[in-house]
């Protein structure tokens, strides 16, 4: 998205879950902007790709659920209704892990709450292959039962993350509604739909409305590019080279190593965009850093590098959105 640096360092005290898509705090140093145009044709773009990286193969895409989540809806737009599957997290990791499902749908990074925990789970995946990414502008849907007005609604239910996400907007329009949390915002829509009286709301994608039999009262809620979430898809082989690629590194290091694979990265010219510190789960001493850099790993400079650096893991080539 742009030319954009972005450091994050993250801390798992903060997690939570996350549509189940949750993630953990973060700062960032960002020399760049987020482009509001890109976000906007990634959809379109990415659809052609997904397509024609899908044609010689029949599978099942697999997405965090329930239906009516943020995935659900990121899925929909990518891949259509057809072949879609929801599973629980352990479900979603397990099958893709064991060839059941050809795709899966994981949302990885949040510009509101930073990285989320099933970028980890990705990450300890012994044969993952990262296909493509998508990131969205979300705006949020409150969602109420037929014959509910604006004014009726009482108590509004949402994940966590949404809550965090839309509350500029609830604070303004609805400051006095009772919150109440969800596991996601598929589980708050099905809440408001199974409720016996008009007075619940719920936050989430529109696609919630149709899957619960609910109408829409207000939609776009703080949409921007200041709320973006971007999901990978996860595949079977690595996709050609488009002219604008992105790859995705795993590095296992020392903290006192850090310094010389970044070096070795410029003395390369491989540009790097992203860097992901995540716990290596050993000492406090020695982390995993999701490294993203610019370009496909079957073309220079990457090609060379790569082959220079064998410890250095590869996740993916994918085009870049």
């Amino acid at each position: 998205m742009g030319e954009t640096m972005l450091v994050r360092k993250t801390s798992s005290a903060d997690a939570s879950s996350f549509d189940d898509e949750s993630g953990e705090r973060s700062y960032s140093i960002n020399k760049g902007k987020v482009l509001t145009k890109t976000i906007l044709s990634a959809a379109a773009g990415l659809s052609i790709l997904v397509a024609s990286m899908s044609s010689s193969s029949a599978g099942q895409i697999g997405y965090l659920g329930p239906a009516g989540s943020w995935t659900h809806q990121a899925c929909l737009d990518l891949f259509g209704p057809s072949e879609l599957v929801a599973l629980t997290r352990d479900d979603l990791f397990k099958d893709y892990k064991s060839g059941a499902l050809e795709r899966a749908c994981v949302p990885v990074t949040t510009s509101v709450v930073g990285v989320t925990p099933y970028m980890d789970a990705v990450l300890e995946l012994p044969d993952v292959v990262i296909v493509a990414e998508y990131p969205k502008m979300l705006g949020y849907s409150l969602l109420a039962k037929p014959g509910t007005k604006l004014s009726d609604v009482k108590e509004v239910l949402a994940h966590p993350v949404a809550f965090e996400e839309v509350k500029p907007w609830l604070e303004r329009e609805m400051p006095n509604a009772k919150r109440t949390e969800a596991a996601s915002g598929g589980a708050a829509a099905k809440a408001v739909a199974n409720s016996e009286t008009n007075d619940k709301a719920s936050f989430g994608p529109k696609v919630g409305a149709s899957v619960y039999s609910l109408v829409s009262l207000v939609d776009g809620i703080e949409e921007g590019p200041h709320n973006v979430t971007r999901w990978w898809v996860l595949g079977r082989s690595m996709p050609a080279p488009t002219g604008k690629d992105k790859t995705s590194l795993l590095v296992d290091a020392a903290d006192d190593d850090l310094d010389a694979i970044l070096r070795k990265l410029v003395e390369a010219k491989v540009r790097v965009l992203t860097i992901y510190e995540r716990p290596s789960k050993k000492s406090l001493e020695t982390h995993r850093y999701l490294v993203e850099v610019a370009g496909h790993a079957k073309e220079e400079p990457l090609t060379a590098f790569l082959r220079a650096n064998p410890a250095i893991r590869l996740l993916g080539s994918y085009a870049r959105k």
